[in-house]
């Protein structure tokens, strides 16, 4: 039987990482519980974001003078006696849904003006869109995605992992360019120089899920350093590192090959900006190679 990729990480745990494992499911548990009273105030805060904007008046489809087609703030682009449908969602939870972007970069791609709903900018990622409301980004109709799409990407080194570059670099959308004509976007991002496993999708509730901190999703990577890993920092790194913007704790760490220890499997559910690279280079270590593998 072939072993698994991920198999060859014998993970090694110290009393002080079995102590941080249980102090992060009691940390995950107090994050689930204020993640449920947040969706709570959300409800409540959505609710009243369309009733204001109900109150606020309409801008018709074909009556929109130059002036209302301005960015809108707490007006609704709609008839003002429409009322709210079961089918109706939030703005920005709409555009994840056509596979624009992830909630959170949808609110900032809103609020900087860059959607339109029945031909007037509106900067409400709360505003609750209608069946019957035309909602455009970048002069394009958006429409809500039923076929659902996931590509599990090997992404190799020297592409960005973002949907677009105003310098020109490569992309990882033109890597797929061809698999589907669905508009997905990368869940997470990998730097430019780091290689391994990249999942793009047009499925925004799937987004929200394995992007928000509070659930913690866990990565494996494979770490190729300048020189051998000593036991002292192997040991240092397990204990907890304290970097230029607070501690960080691995879950677990290990030598990937016994005959080589520059080589070091390393997981860690941290989405810190380059916090792999961070740990080791804190420690006089150059990365040679970082490889994402789970």
């Amino acid at each position: 039987m072939s072993q698994s990729p991920f198999q060859k990480f014998t993970v090694k745990k110290k009393n002080s990482v079995v102590k941080e494992e249980v102090r992060q499911q009691k940390k995950k548990a107090r994050a689930e519980k204020n993640a449920y009273f947040d969706n709570l105030k959300e409800e409540k805060y959505q609710k009243m974001l369309a009733k204001r904007a109900i109150k606020a008046g309409h801008v018709p489809k074909e009556t929109a003078s130059p002036a209302a087609a301005g960015p809108l703030k707490n007006r609704a682009a709609k008839p003002a006696d429409q009322k709210t449908t079961d089918h109706a969602m939030p703005l920005n939870k709409f555009l994840a849904h056509c596979g624009v972007a992830s909630r959170r970069e949808a609110v900032q791609l809103i609020s900087d003006g860059q959607v339109k709903v029945n031909k007037a900018v509106m900067t409400e990622p709360g505003y609750k869109v209608q069946p019957t409301d035309e909602v455009l980004f970048n002069g394009k109709k958006l429409f809500v995605t039923k076929n659902l799409v996931y590509i599990l990407l090997n992404k190799p080194k020297d592409y960005i992992t973002t949907t677009d570059d105003p310098q020109g670099r490569k992309t990882v959308l033109q890597l797929i360019q061809r698999a589907t004509d669905e508009r997905v976007y990368p869940i997470g991002r990998l730097d430019r120089n780091t290689s391994g496993v990249l999942l793009l999708t047009n499925d925004g509730d799937l987004t929200q899920k394995l992007s928000h901190p509070s659930y913690e999703i866990k990565k494996i990577y494979e770490v190729k350093l300048d020189k051998n890993l000593t036991k002292a920092h192997f040991d240092e790194i397990l204990d907890g590192l304290t970097l230029e913007d607070g501690k960080i704790y691995v879950d677990s760490l290990a030598y990937a090959d016994s005959k080589d220890k520059s080589i070091v499997g390393i997981e860690i559910h941290s989405g810190r900006n380059r916090i792999v690279r961070r740990i080791f280079e804190s420690l006089g270590y150059d990365v040679k190679g970082l490889d994402r593998v789970m």
